[in-house]
């Protein structure tokens, strides 16, 4: 059996390959049967464990195990606020293939996934990319739009904490864009042609009535009713949602709100990465149409991820 440490993962993960790798999977249009469970520390309800199981029929089995202590952060030294493990099983045999860093390949793969979306979604001149958001996750979400959208030219970083947003754009000097830390979200939002969040806001921070013509909203956080990156009126300019998963998608504030208000209703979420993937839907209909994507995740991901990941080790051991 192997094992992929982080350093290994984020070197044979690359944005071009894995984004590759998840189009041919969800083209393939074969959902595994998956389950998750959740569960809170009894005495901060902020830490959550999570396993997640997907099960690709004679295929695959990918199990993963992962703790989200936000806290981590503050710790001395600091600690990853993500952290676990993904194991890859036959699906025929029940044989153990593979183990791998789980914060690494969740990173790698939840970049993977906004931005194969934003292939179909995000216009194709886009040239503005905002981030919202400075932790773990948010370098990934660069590298990974770049990868799709060569055209972007400037690189917009927002964080509640200014200092994180300076300390990650210098660490990406080297990335074939112009970085700028921007300190007033509502005067960058109509700049920019994608605005990508990755935080643990629970209140919105992306305002529809402050998006330009054309925009893509790229929503990562919000993974739990009581969270929200963006408001209603995102909503309603977009008329129109995109996730990668229908499955357990009401789990998110982005959504859960919108359906409790009538804002939306379940035909409203138009189409799925599958749909996306497979022709049946286009994704972006006009230049002037505002999309709103939701990044759920989900355990079918990590195993077309870890899949792509044990394709690339078996070369080179």
């Amino acid at each position: 059996m192997m094992h992929a440490d982080a350093e290994t993962v984020d070197r044979l993960l690359d944005y071009p390959g894995l984004i590759e790798a998840l189009r041919a999977a969800h083209r393939a249009d074969l959902m595994p049967q998956s389950r998750v469970e959740v569960m809170s520390d009894d005495h901060d309800d902020a830490n959550k464990f999570v396993s997640l199981i997907a099960w690709a029929g004679g295929d695959l089995i990918a199990v993963k195990l992962v703790g989200v202590f936000p806290g981590n952060l503050a710790l001395n030294p600091p600690q990853p606020s993500v952290q676990g493990m993904v194991a890859l099983m036959s699906g025929r045999t029940g044989a153990p293939l593979l183990t791998a860093d789980g914060a690494a390949l969740t990173f790698r793969k939840t970049a993977a996934d906004s931005a194969l979306a934003a292939d179909f979604l995000a216009r194709s001149d886009a040239r503005t990319l905002l981030v919202i958001g400075a932790g773990g996750l948010a370098p990934h979400v660069i590298a990974a739009h770049l990868a799709v959208r060569p055209s972007i030219t400037r690189v917009l970083v927002w964080n509640r904490t200014l200092a994180r947003a300076e300390n990650l754009v210098q660490s990406l000097r080297h990335l074939p864009a112009e970085l700028a830390v921007v300190s007033d979200l509502r005067a960058a939002l109509p700049e920019a042609d994608i605005i990508s969040c990755v935080t643990m806001a629970t209140e919105p921070l992306v305002l529809g009535r402050q998006l330009k013509p054309g925009a893509h909203v790229d929503l990562i956080g919000a993974y739990l009713p009581e969270m929200r990156e963006a408001d209603d009126d995102v909503v309603r300019r977009a008329r129109l949602i995109f996730v990668d998963t229908r499955t357990n998608c009401e789990g998110s504030g982005e959504i859960a709100a919108p359906l409790a208000h009538g804002l939306v209703t379940r035909e409203d979420i138009i189409a799925d990465l599958f749909d996306l993937c497979t022709g049946r839907h286009s994704g972006r209909s006009s230049d002037e149409q505002v999309t709103m994507y939701k990044n759920v995740g989900g355990s079918h991901l990590d195993l077309f991820t870890a899949r792509h990941l044990l394709a690339r080790l078996s070369p080179v051991t």
